[in-house]
């Protein structure tokens, strides 16, 4: 079989396998992903539906970023999220959060400190749609990283700010009085 008949022989089939299935397909029922048998994916949302709890995902009330957390920060979710913060967001914003992570001291463009006012007055929603969004060079970590543990991190955040801005007023009463006496 000489070149041309090989190419003729390989479109004539090609093209029997297109037009054999062309009729068929236009009468096939559709069927949307909120119509399959099988349970849906965790953290996933049929096109055209609004999530359960959308602001726990969103970290947005409508269009506005919401104010405090859904989540309440525990000492359990504080350390969940010190752990998610180390992995994640460390390598550039340094492990306390003046933006001087190791990727920086590399050449890589420094992020914003957690500690300038803007961010310290920025809505908790805020800081958790930047991490499920990104922001500037920040790619999106909402396929990397749960809501659950974005709540975490905006709370280890809010942590660290606190730690660099604290005040005597920021300390119980009765554990003043014990630094006073000892």
């Amino acid at each position: 079989m000489n070149r041309f008949q090989r190419v003729c022989s390989g479109a004539v089939t090609i093209a029997g396998m297109i037009l054999a299935g062309c009729d068929n397909m236009k009468r096939q029922p559709g069927a949307r992903a909120s119509d399959l048998p099988w349970p849906r994916p965790v953290h996933t949302v049929a096109r055209g539906e609004r999530a359960a709890g959308e602001a726990f995902v969103t970290g947005l009330r409508g269009d506005e970023p919401l104010a405090h957390s859904p989540v309440v920060f525990t000492r359990e979710v504080l350390a969940r999220g010190r752990d998610r913060f180390n992995i994640y967001c460390a390598v550039c914003h340094g492990a306390d959060g003046y933006g001087t992570g190791i990727v920086v001291r590399r050449g890589f463009p420094a992020p914003p400190s957690y500690h300038e006012p803007r961010l310290r007055d920025a809505a908790d929603g805020y800081l958790f749609g930047v991490i499920t969004r990104g922001y500037g060079v920040m790619l999106s970590y909402a396929d990397r990283v749960a809501p659950a543990d974005r709540w975490a991190i905006v709370g280890y955040i809010r942590a660290l700010q606190r730690s660099q801005h604290a005040t005597l007023g920021d300390v119980p009463l009765e554990t003043r009085r014990r630094l006073v006496s000892q």
